[in-house]
């Protein structure tokens, strides 16, 4: 076997994996890794100033190139810093290899600065954690991470590693990566009882959710939808673009509130589930969303998903993607000439339906187009009119996110990337990873100002590596989205018409000096009209820019 250093064997190692790109914030115990890197060419190191940040990036990458995505941290505290970014990536499914380099093995008993149990404060938000303990053994710990990280349900993983193993040479037998194939099909039995309930439904409903875009499934759910004449309505803290925006029975999102979805829910016999996210919440309501004896089929392609909330009638572990054409094949086999003829009526009432709330929906937002402080409907709308089809598009707008999904491009499964987690700060950094991956598409993040805030750091990375990216502030001058959950509360925040802890207007922030000084163009707008010219100049001339929008303030609930 050839002896070689550990730091040596760790980039070999991530080069067999296909890595080309590491994300990382360099300490002490990284320094023989960044030794390793003064003569490495293949592997590029994007370098962020903030931990959260760079999490966040590393996440972006992840889910936009569907690839791995690897991200170097520093001891206890880098990893401290990046956990809720962290959070959010595991919510999201990104497989992410997290790294942190540890104090040397010869002497991390005595607790020196900086150290920690990494893989303990790791392991609540991966699928797996660990700590390297001998250089030898850096393959089958790398490929093991890699491998996890990259089976499906995908998701990030964790690796310890002390300066001595990075440092000290050893024979080191590389091995090779081991890959779980995706395409798993669901069980046969299961795919015919789900067929025989959906040829017999009168008014079903599809909810589609992040795993359909993961597996790359439009095409197969639209062939469902079209076969048994259901709506689509895509879950209400959407990841991904999970249906094509543009499919005449898309529904976009419910309303994200008990009330809303069993209003939804109430005028079908019979939900099917892809990978839907049923369901989340974030308040607590006497309404049960789901309506007593609805029936439900749930496919997924993570096992906990299925029937967590919610008993399925049919439960099938499944890769969209693979086991939809099955269901959808039996699914026309089953049904009589009378059935396909009803399914023939519901299609062209659905989908005149969708098409006239469609148009009315966006003819509320263009009357809101003359507003000043600017409406979130109105940009949403303008924006996603004028952007170009291959455009992707970064949602962290929290309560400006209404309609999103609905007004802005997003047919294909790489067009669109929101917040699932909900830990805040996600979008601005996570537009650099995306960029990183798809290199030839336009780029635009949709970042509220509150958010923005966190991980603001992200600005100077763009401009170092020179990544063309439109970020657009959506500038409420607070916590909005708590000022309208506090409303909901009806209490003594309601009464006395003050919100503690939620203004962001005294020092008004400076978005645009903060974008200069680290090396972003930014303007401010005050108009609908400002803002698109200005998304249109930066597109058109292929350069950064951030755009600070001076949005509406208003609060409570129409």
């Amino acid at each position: 076997m050839p002896v070689m250093s550990g730091k040596r064997a760790f980039l070999d190692l991530l080069k067999q994996e296909g890595v080309t790109v590491m994300f990382g914030n360099p300490g002490t115990t990284e320094l023989p890794l960044m030794d390793a890197f003064a003569v490495e060419h293949d592997i590029r190191y994007i370098l962020g100033l903030q931990e959260a940040a760079l999490m966040a990036m590393a996440d972006g990458y992840a889910q936009a190139s569907g690839n791995l995505a690897v991200l170097n941290l520093h001891v206890a505290p880098g990893l401290g810093n990046a956990m809720g970014m962290l959070y959010d990536a595991a919510k999201a499914n990104a497989p992410v290899l997290v790294t942190a380099g540890q104090q040397d093995l010869s002497y991390v008993a005595t607790e020196p600065v900086l150290t920690a149990d990494l893989p303990t404060l790791a392991r609540p938000f991966v699928k797996w954690a660990a700590e390297v303990q001998r250089a030898e053994d850096l393959p089958l710990y790398v490929h093991r991470a890699v491998k996890t990280a990259l089976a499906p349900p995908c998701g990030p993983v964790f690796l310890s590693l002390p300066g001595d193993i990075l440092k000290d040479d050893a024979e080191i037998d590389l091995l090779e990566p081991t890959r779980v194939a995706p395409r798993v099909r669901g069980d046969a039995d299961a795919i015919a009882k789900a067929a025989d309930m959906l040829a017999k439904a009168d008014r079903p409903v599809i909810i589609a959710g992040d795993a359909v875009a993961q597996s790359r499934a439009h095409k197969e759910v639209a062939a469902l939808a079209e076969a048994i004449g259901a709506p689509v309505y895509v879950e209400f803290i959407p990841n991904t673009a999970s249906f094509p925006a543009s499919h005449p029975l898309y529904r976009g999102a419910m309303t994200r509130s008990q009330a809303g979805v069993r209003d939804v829910l109430d005028q079908h016999d019979l939900v099917f589930s892809v990978g839907g996210d049923l369901f989340t919440w974030s308040l607590t309501s006497p309404i049960d969303p789901w309506p007593k004896g609805l029936p439900l089929i749930h496919l997924d392609s993570d096992p906990w998903q299925i029937g967590k909330n919610y008993p399925a009638q049919v439960a099938i572990l499944g890769d969209p993607k693979a086991t939809l054409p099955d269901i959808t094949t039996a699914v026309t086999a089953r049904m009589s000439a009378g059935a396909k003829s009803a399914v023939a009526a519901r299609l062209a009432s659905l989908t005149e339906t969708i098409k006239k709330d469609r148009e009315a929906f966006r003819a509320k937002a263009r009357a809101l187009a003359g507003k000043t402080p600017v409406a979130p409907l109105a940009l949403l709308e303008a924006i996603g009119s004028m952007l170009p089809k291959d455009a992707v598009v970064i949602e962290e707008i929290l309560s400006s996110a209404p309609g999103a999904r609905s007004l802005i491009n997003s047919d294909d499964a790489q067009s669109f990337f929101g917040l699932r987690g909900g830990g805040i700060g996600w979008g601005l950094p996570a537009a650099i990873g995306v960029k990183l991956a798809l290199p030839e598409r336009p780029v635009v993040a949709l970042v509220g100002d509150g958010s923005a805030m966190y991980t603001i750091q992200g600005l100077w990375t763009a401009a170092r590596y020179r990544l063309p990216i439109v970020w657009v502030i959506f500038n409420n001058t607070s916590y909005r989205i708590l000022k309208q959950r506090l409303v909901m509360l009806r209490g003594l925040a309601e009464q006395a018409d003050t919100f503690v802890g939620m203004e962001l207007n005294d020092p008004a922030i400076d978005f645009v000096g903060l974008a200069h000084a680290l090396g972003i163009d930014a303007h401010r707008a005050k108009t609908v009209q400002d803002a698109t010219d200005l998304i249109g100049k930066a597109l058109s001339s292929n350069t950064a820019m951030l755009i600070d929008v001076d949005m509406e303030r208003g609060y409570k609930p129409l």
